[in-house]
């Protein structure tokens, strides 16, 4: 079964260590959550696994499939099937959704190969993933990110993870920002893309995301390591307890 498995992973900005020996194994079709206060170490996981060169990786291995990660490059992870939706999307002004999402469909499909999709054909794959997320077509004339707002920009994420099909994909703090309304529109585009084909980490603060999608696992990181593990409920204790009896866990360990 396709997995994604990270072992002791070291990794430091600037000098400073943050993540401290964080294990982890992703199967396809599992739905984990990463939870844990500011500062732990979250977003530093996400970033290191996608290659950003500011993370220095210092010790542990991470292999999708078997094959060392960290010997590949950036878009090499991308087209093995790891996808990363980012916090803060960035704006590309004068690039359509429509001609970003060809672009990145066809390296990611057809990566050493000439043959591409042609415009018709991809037209027809793109406005079929938009109309299961409930996406109004004009969207794919806009220019990427440019205008949208916080609900757009992560609806425009998940668009992007339905069209490319990876086989595991980190969501950093997909509810970042987004109110009550825009966070259940997002929430139900994810549950529509699960299954068996896609593994999925989902790493937030709150537990709110995760009353619309229930994780199969749920991990506490502090202090840039994982200090405990379980089910669904392990998130519902989180909510009632906060995190401060697992950072007393930590100093205590």
């Amino acid at each position: 079964m396709s997995e994604l498995k990270i072992e002791n992973l070291h990794v430091s900005v600037e000098g400073k260590e943050i993540l401290k020996g964080v294990n982890l194994v992703i199967k396809k079709g599992e739905i984990h959550a990463l939870m844990g206060p500011n500062g732990s170490g979250k977003s530093t996981l996400s970033f290191a696994l996608m290659g950003h060169p500011k993370y220095e990786i210092t010790g542990g291995k991470v292999t999708l499939d078997g094959k060392n990660l960290f010997e590949m490059e950036v878009d090499e992870r991308a087209k093995a099937g790891l996808f990363l939706s980012f916090q803060y999307p960035s704006e590309i002004p004068g690039v359509s959704l429509a001609n970003f999402l060809r672009t990145a469909y066809n390296e990611v499909k057809y990566p050493d190969s000439e043959k591409k999709v042609n415009i018709v054909d991809f037209m027809k794959l793109l406005y079929g993933k938009m109309e299961l997320l409930k996406m109004d077509k004009e969207f794919a004339k806009r220019h990427l990110n440019v205008g949208f707002s916080g609900g757009e920009k992560k609806r425009t994420e998940i668009l992007q993870l339905a069209v490319l099909e990876p086989k595991f994909a980190i969501l950093d703090e997909t509810d970042s920002g987004l109110d009550v309304d825009a966070l259940r529109v997002v929430a139900a585009g994810v549950k529509k893309l699960v299954g068996p084909h896609l593994g999925v980490l989902v790493i937030t603060h709150y537990q709110r995301i995760l009353h619309h999608i229930k994780p199969h696992f749920v991990h506490i990181l502090v202090d840039g390591k994982i200090v405990k593990s379980g089910d669904y409920r392990l998130a519902e204790d989180v909510e009632k307890s906060g995190y401060e009896i697992y950072e007393k866990e930590k100093v205590a360990a």
